[in-house]
């Protein structure tokens, strides 16, 4: 098995071509095959030291999932499996897609809820980026005016997203390193 482990949650398939893209980068002997949360457990995810985690936002700050309306499960319905999980000593990077323009009052919210719950597990994070370059108004995913992971807006910011996931992996090499 390798050190990283990539999970993912989509509907559309834009979080699952950045999983791939994030595993191309890092190749096989660094990252095992990115995985749809849909078809992971726990175990799973506990089996790696070292996470990158992602996710869109649907809605108006909504996780994926049925009741969010995407077509399969997803993080909505993976979510309380968390309950009493132990990640202490694991190392997460998260990575969220959000609408900046069209939800601005709810940009990357999902990615922010992600990280309450493996914090409330005892994750440790990895990878906070800079607010700077967005327009938006609110997000459930900044802390301490930094996002608690890297933030892609394939909506509006297409042109940026090879450039900051490329900065932000080589912020988190370490991690594996």
């Amino acid at each position: 098995m390798a050190k990283v482990g990539i999970f993912f949650g989509t509907d559309t398939g834009n979080t699952r071509k950045v999983a791939k893209t994030i595993h191309k980068h890092l190749g096989d002997a660094i990252a095992d095959k990115p995985v749809n949360i849909k078809n992971a457990t726990v175990e799973d995810l506990q089996a790696y030291d070292v996470l990158i985690i992602g996710s869109p936002t649907y809605g108006e700050g909504e996780l994926p999932g049925l009741d969010s309306g995407t077509s399969t499960e997803s993080w909505l319905e993976f979510m309380p499996n968390l309950s009493g999980a132990h990640f202490a000593g694991k190392t997460i990077a998260l990575y969220g897609l959000g609408d900046q323009v069209g939800y601005a009052d709810h940009f990357v919210d999902a990615m922010g809820m992600i990280y309450d719950a493996f914090a409330d597990c005892g994750a440790k994070f990895t990878g906070f980026t800079s607010t700077e370059g967005y327009d938006f108004d609110k997000s459930k995913a900044v802390m301490d005016d930094q996002f608690v992971g890297l933030v892609l807006d394939e909506d509006n910011q297409k042109e940026l997203s090879d450039m900051r996931l490329t900065d932000w992996l080589k912020q988190i090499e370490s991690c594996w390193a």
